[in-house]
């Protein structure tokens, strides 16, 4: 998960200030998520609060940032093919973030720690933000190229 995150760091650096700044937010997170461990003693406690707190400014900078960026220059660029991919995509996102939300109001203040299947809990939310890294970057560079190469011609 860490390589793909420094890969679309390397690919989308520099496109855009807000990109580059919730890119970092991306590796801080994988990070944190990398970090984790079930056990329950008061370092594990303060990593599992620490990532929630990334989880929710991550998942929070998306909506009401980035996508809402993206968006308004798909329509101001005429990019109908980047609104219909972002049509497409954002439902399944919307899905990953109300997991990541459930994760987190469970867990925000550590008391899921020692808690039976916590170890998969977690599994799945690494896959499922895996998951969503990879629907993010597709959405960059779609919006990204087609507005890239029209501001090129222009």
């Amino acid at each position: 998960m860490l390589e793909s995150c420094r890969n679309a760091q390397e690919r989308w650096g520099g496109v855009h200030l807000l990109i580059d700044r919730w890119l970092q937010e991306r590796h801080a997170l994988v990070n944190a998520f990398d970090g984790l461990h079930v056990e329950s003693d008061s370092a594990t406690r303060q990593a599992l609060q620490r990532f929630c707190q990334l989880l929710v400014d991550y998942v929070s900078a998306g909506h009401f940032e980035i996508y809402e960026q993206l968006l308004a220059e798909a329509k101001a660029f005429g990019d109908a093919r980047g609104i219909e991919l972002a049509k497409q995509i954002y439902p399944r996102i919307e899905v990953i973030t109300q997991v990541s939300l459930a994760f987190n109001d469970r867990c925000e203040k550590g008391d899921c720690l020692g808690s039976p299947g916590l170890g998969d809990e977690l599994r799945q939310l690494g896959q499922l933000l895996h998951e969503r890294f990879e629907l993010e970057d597709c959405l960059i560079e779609v919006l990204h190229t087609a507005h890239k190469q029209v501001a090129v011609t222009a």
